[in-house]
């Protein structure tokens, strides 16, 4: 599920959306450190979240910021994590409700931060989204069991825990964005996994075999552990910044 073995031009045939989100965070980062090419300090002025601005009418800030980065390991990280946890969905989701789900949680993770931060405060990054993701696939591990399998439900919990507890314990973190992200990942994902058998049609093509012990009970192989490693190695890079 999380495994990607396509090639470069599989994998952004298979993935469009996933492949477009990631070439926008690239090239954003590039004209930002490219000053001669165009001006980087204007698009930290105009795209930004700024709360401040915001309720000033420049509500163009709720959606700007999820492709805006403060740094290379920023977009990296944060870009890194949607390749690893993003085609998985937008093969399951299709790619319209792929992408209203990553706008609809990394805007709703914005509007939690303009209601619950100061006027002052100021965001830039895609990690809500990104949580919105993990809201999605928990939604899957704890209503749909039926599409995923119990392996990658070990990975899903783990990263999950330990992205919710990083969050409060990192400094420099939009925790509303995180948590909000978060639940309505959850919220939307259980809404758009009721699809049931079309779902599950779709998840056949990304999903893989159960790994049980001889009990029957789950069990952690080598293969499950270096994938939970992976992503909590994600998660902590896009936790670096906000």
């Amino acid at each position: 599920m999380f495994v990607r073995t396509e090639s470069f031009k599989e994998f952004i045939r298979y993935y469009p959306v996933v492949s477009f989100i990631v070439f926008l965070h690239i090239l954003i980062y590039l004209l930002t450190v490219l000053p001669a090419i165009f001006p980087s300090k204007w698009i930290f002025e105009t795209f930004m979240g700024v709360n401040l601005y915001i309720v000033q009418g420049e509500y163009w800030r709720l959606v700007t910021p999820i492709f805006l980065h403060s740094g290379f390991p920023h977009m990296l990280f944060n870009s890194f994590s949607l390749v690893l946890f993003g085609p998985a969905l937008e093969r399951i989701l299709g790619k319209p409700r792929f992408i209203t789900l990553y706008l609809g949680t990394g805007i709703i993770a914005n509007v939690a931060t303009l209601i619950l931060e100061p006027l002052t405060f100021t965001h830039v990054g895609s990690s809500g989204a990104i949580f919105g993701l993990f809201g999605v696939y928990l939604a899957m591990v704890l209503l749909r069991k039926d599409l995923i399998t119990r392996e990658n439900s070990q990975v899903i919990l783990t990263i999950a825990v330990v992205g919710v507890i990083m969050t409060f314990v990192q400094s420099n973190i939009n925790i509303a964005a995180h948590i909000f992200g978060l639940i309505s990942g959850f919220l939307l994902g259980a809404f758009q996994l009721g699809r049931g058998r079309e779902l599950a049609d779709s998840f056949k093509n990304v999903s893989y075999r159960r790994t049980r012990s001889s009990s029957g009970r789950p069990s952690f192989s080598s293969k499950t552990l270096i994938w939970i490693a992976i992503g909590v190695l994600a998660v902590l890079g896009l936790l670096g910044r906000f």
